[in-house]
């Protein structure tokens, strides 16, 4: 795994080149025209747990090599675990499972209480009624900001028993129709 801090610019021709400061609500009101996916990052925990984590920023990067990639932040108490398995599963939500997005961007200890899963085929657990899975090697991470941009190189994938996605958008939850 490679652990890089990301450095360079990103200023365009032109640019003042003064570093400006954006409020974070201001940010966040922006991109949260963008919308996002939502997906669920799981993996066992050194102690053999499932432990996982909500993310909003999955994506795919390569096909050759099969590469996705996903941001999770720093203060993440479950990504960590996973990062030391170095196999994970990304479980992409379907519309109506708020909930599973809800217990997964908790702090709750067990994440999993009540929801039914079984072991991927790398063994990270597969949550049931999802979009697709997608299972991975931790290929690389890199430092971004109050972020990592984890890469996973994918082992297997399948598209699941959701017929929709979760989608995030202004703020709320949305299913795409």
């Amino acid at each position: 795994m490679t652990t890089v801090p990301m450095t360079g610019s990103s200023r365009q021709a032109g640019s003042s080149g003064a570093s400006a400061t954006i409020p974070g609500a201001h940010f966040r009101r922006v991109l949260g025209n963008v919308p996002t996916s939502v997906a669920v990052v799981a993996g066992i925990g050194p102690d053999g747990q499932p432990v996982g984590l909500a993310i909003g920023t999955f994506t795919s990067v390569s096909m050759n090599p099969p590469l996705i990639a996903f941001c999770p932040g720093e203060s993440s108490t479950s990504w960590p675990k996973i990062r030391m398995a170095r196999r994970f599963c990304v479980n992409v939500l379907a519309a109506g499972q708020e909930d599973v997005c809800a217990a997964f961007a908790s702090k709750q200890p067990d994440k999993f209480r009540g929801l039914s899963w079984a072991a991927a085929g790398n063994g990270a657990p597969r949550l049931e009624n999802v979009v697709a899975w997608v299972e991975c090697d931790l290929e690389a991470e890199y430092q971004a900001g109050d972020h990592s941009i984890a890469v996973g190189r994918v082992t297997h994938l399948e598209t699941g028993a959701g017929e929709m996605p979760l989608v995030f958008l202004g703020g709320r939850y949305l299913s795409v129709d």
